[in-house]
């Protein structure tokens, strides 16, 4: 055994240090891959194949224990601390060591001896005591032996597992539960106390299972196999073990070591200190690529590094974890599956070991630091590391800050209208209405009233044209719509209610099936707008009993409608490059924009800053509209509107072809405008500023077809901060929640099927649930603090394209691709 005592290294860089080597070892070890142990100050490892060493931090001397013959294997501490226990494991038998006890006896000059609890049980590969260190799971060959702690007794047998049982653990929350993985691909979940197979997956991948943790917090399995793929398993009761995500680090660390090469650049190369990213990014060719073992999966202690700062609220919220793989460490946050930081042991000179074949970490930091102790994959080495959490993660982080934008983003207006703003100069244009000079007839003779002294019957030609589409089945009277709007309708939303679950009512909204392209609800609940394929506009009432109106005109499939502030007026876009403002009152459009107006289709359009403007995209920028409606007709020339509207400003979406989403609040004052791309990036816009404010690149792996911001309802209130949160989704990438004050994705939602249809998304308006459609006939309810979905409301009968949450109360309209409506209460 060789020490080489402290040695210090930050990469060279000027930045703290990030790690340094506490003490190296030299010692022949029996396997490259060896269970070691992490807890607290102390460490343990084989020495010298046969022999236990567990090494103190704080005093620095190691304590050996002998008690094997054959090759130590397998280590684990136990749960409690007093008394702490270890537990080593070799070919012939299973040992289990009091630390306080061995210590006093070396003291005293004597041999401390363990307790064998297991002999001549096979390769041990992975060892782990119980929550109450009363028993220990020994996964020997295929299978897994419970043995008592205290005797040599084995308590139950567990066997169903086609190649060896790489690492098990127990369920902490449920009495006898025991969860484990195997280098025949799959997990199984047992009850150990009647040695009965609960659970059984299929084969996840073509490589070993390596590792596994729970996470009491989020009741989740994490497993890691050779290859670099991350699985994350449910464990809640009426979940049935699904998987909540899937995770490639291969592709996740390429991703993360990209945001970070281009900050450096955007920042200069010399202030970038992450010489991972940089070799990653510049790799030769012709050069092998290394595959990603995890090997190890621990809890991360990430609060530490937001000590005494204001920035810790999705900290709180969020479960972080170490990976430990054969090249370094990476910390991965479990709300987005994306990395927070990264370390490479071969970008550190004053590191001995560069790959590493086992590695064990501390869960809990120490002054921002944690214990790693890893084993050389090529030589006889095994090292103490101390790895500085703090300072790794805000290397990172202000990597990332610096190129950023300073001020921090707001959607609700935090400054007065600046007198060079588009919005200012919209507002102060003069919208007169049209003279009845311009519009009437030329003549020099004076128009005289013309009095009938008879009553004549009208020939019908100053009535405005009627064409009935269809007449729906009506169910219910008139005296029960009112009375169930009586019931349902709140004066306040209920911020405290449970989603809306219950199916209560399915209409068809046409003879024939027809898909629903959108759907929306006015502002104050009473009443449901849909948009058709079959180009026509429907108007319900907000229990589906009544159609309240029917517009039709567009020559194609209507893409997006929007309420006005004040319920009087919807906008809809259509496909034949029309966009149509309508009143409520009338069947006819009180304005008309043509197709001479726009060379593209008009994908999205809404009104804004409280209905003073129309906002529409069309091709690759969206335009700024200042209007005036109105429904008064000439009578010699009804049929030319006086609705007027004027183009206050085009904008731009930079390096894309098509803006393909558009998201803007009208329900108060808000300068922002965000937008997607075809480039899948995402783009905010600052009209009061009048330029784009910050690009956010990749923001799925494909194209966005929905933005989804959290505004709330004149019904419910939320916190100011609350309002900064929006969704993205896109066709085969789940749903992502973003921050706008920080431009970064807290969470991804994963479960529902969303590969060939650009299904809808919605958020509550108390904020708290997310509404998704489903290729699978079904319609999904996430939890805002939970990545996988809580409700699943099946009874579609076809795929589920668009769903809506109601203002005014707890309720849940869904529309599907045949053409049906469908009701939800809680």
């Amino acid at each position: 055994m060789e020490s080489d005592g402290v040695r210090r290294s930050s990469g060279g860089s000027c930045k703290p240090d990030l790690v340094c080597e506490k003490h190296l070892f030299k010692s022949k070890l029996s396997e490259s891959l060896v269970q070691l142990a992490c807890s607290h100050h102390q460490c343990a490892f084989p020495l010298n194949q046969n022999e236990l060493c567990i090494w103190n931090t704080v005093t620095a001397q190691p304590l050996r224990l002998s008690g094997h013959h054959y090759s130590i294997s397998a280590l684990s501490f136990g749960s409690k601390i007093n008394p702490l226990l270890v537990c080593s494991a070799s070919r012939e038998r299973v040992v289990v060591w009091n630390l306080d006890e061995c210590t006093q006896k070396v003291q005293e000059g004597l041999t401390p001896r363990g307790i064998v609890i297991g002999t001549l049980l096979g390769m041990v590969l992975h060892v782990r005591f119980s929550p109450d260190d009363q028993q220990v799971a020994v996964c020997a060959g295929n299978r897994i032996y419970m043995l008592s702690a205290k005797s040599e007794a084995i308590l139950a047998e567990l066997d169903g597992h086609l190649a060896p049982v790489t690492a098990a653990e127990f369920c902490t929350w449920e009495k006898s539960m025991l969860i484990s993985v195997s280098e025949d691909r799959t997990f199984k979940v047992w009850d150990y106390s009647t040695s009965q197979l609960i659970y059984q997956s299929g084969v996840l991948t073509a490589f070993p299972l390596l590792s596994l943790l729970i996470d009491e917090e989020n009741k989740q399995i994490i497993t890691g196999c050779a290859e670099g793929q991350l699985w994350i398993f449910s464990l809640i009761s009426d979940h049935n073990y699904r998987c909540v995500a899937h995770i490639n680090l291969k592709k996740e660390q390429e991703k993360f070591c990209n945001k970070v090469w281009k900050s450096g650049k955007g920042i200069g190369e010399g202030q970038n200190t992450s010489k991972l990213c940089k070799t990653n990014n510049m790799r030769p060719e012709g050069s092998v690529e290394t595959s990603l073992p995890i090997l190890l999966i621990e809890h991360c202690d990430f609060l530490v590094c937001f000590h005494n700062e204001e920035n810790t609220s999705s900290a709180l919220n969020t479960s972080y974890f170490w990976i430990g793989s054969s090249t370094g460490l990476l910390i991965i946050n479990l709300a987005n599956f994306e990395l927070e930081a990264s370390l490479a042991y071969k970008d550190y000179s004053d590191l001995s070991i560069r790959f590493a074949g086992s590695c064990a970490l501390t869960r809990k930091a120490v002054n921002g630091k944690v214990l790693c102790l890893i084993t050389s994959m090529f030589e006889d080495m095994t090292a103490v590391l101390e790895v500085n959490l703090a300072a790794l993660v805000r290397t990172h982080q202000s990597d990332f800050l610096l190129c950023g934008n300073e001020n921090s983003l707001s959607v609700i207006a935090r400054c007065s209208l600046l007198t060079n703003s588009p919005l200012c100069k919209g507002l102060k244009k003069n919208m007169k209405e049209p003279s009845s000079r311009t519009l009437g007839v030329k003549s020099t003779v004076k128009d005289q009233p013309l009095v009938f002294h008879n009553k004549i019957k009208s020939s019908g030609y100053t009535a405005a044209p009627q064409m009935t589409m269809f007449s729906p089945n009506n169910n219910l009277k008139k005296n029960e719509v009112s009375k169930w709007k009586t019931s349902c309708k709140c004066k306040e939303y209920p911020l405290e209610s449970s989603p809306p679950i219950k199916h209560e009512k399915e209409i068809s909204v046409t003879c024939k099936p027809t898909p629903i392209c959108c759907i929306q609800y006015s502002g104050d609940g009473d009443m449901l707008a849909c948009g058709l394929a079959d180009k026509t506009v429907l108007i319900f009432n907000s229990n589906l009993t009544d159609t309240y109106k029917v517009f039709s005109g567009p020559d194609g499939a209507v893409n997006s409608v929007g309420w006005s502030h004040d319920k009087k007026w919807l906008v809809s876009a259509s496909e034949d490059r029309t966009l149509r403002v309508w009143s409520v009152c009338n069947n006819e459009p009180a304005l008309i924009l043509g197709k001479e107006k726009f060379h593209k289709t008009v994908r999205f359009a809404q009104f804004y800053f409280i209905d003073a403007f129309i906002l529409l995209c069309c091709g690759a920028e969206f335009h700024l509209l200042s209007f005036h409606l109105d429904t008064t007709k000439d009578d010699l020339k009804r049929y030319k509107q006086r609705s007027v509207c004027k183009l206050v400003q085009k904008f731009p979406m930079a390096s894309t072809m098509e803006i393909t989403s558009l998201s803007a609040v009208n329900d108060f004052y808000s300068y922002i405008v965000l937008t997607a791309g075809s480039n899948r990036a995402l783009e905010v816009f600052d009209l009061n500023a009048g330029c784009s404010t910050a690009v956010i690149p990749e923001v799925h792996t494909r194209s966005v077809h929905q933005i989804c911001q959290n505004k709330g309802s004149s019904f419910s209130t939320q916190q100011p901060e609350a309002y900064n949160l929006f969704m993205t989704t896109a066709a085969g990438d789940g749903i992502k929640l973003w921050d706008l004050r920080t431009l970064r994705c807290e969470r991804r939602f994963e479960g529902h099927s969303s590969r060939c249809y650009p299904c809808g998304i919605a958020v509550s308006p108390c904020g708290r649930f997310i509404a998704s459609g489903s290729e699978d006939k079904c319609a999904y309810i996430y939890e805002m603090r939970s990545s996988t979905f809580s409700h699943k409301l099946g009874g579609h009968t076809e795929s589920v394209i668009s769903v809506t949450f109601s203002p005014s109360s707890p309720q849940l309209t869904t529309a599907t691709l045949d053409g049906k409506l469908q009701l939800f209460l809680p």
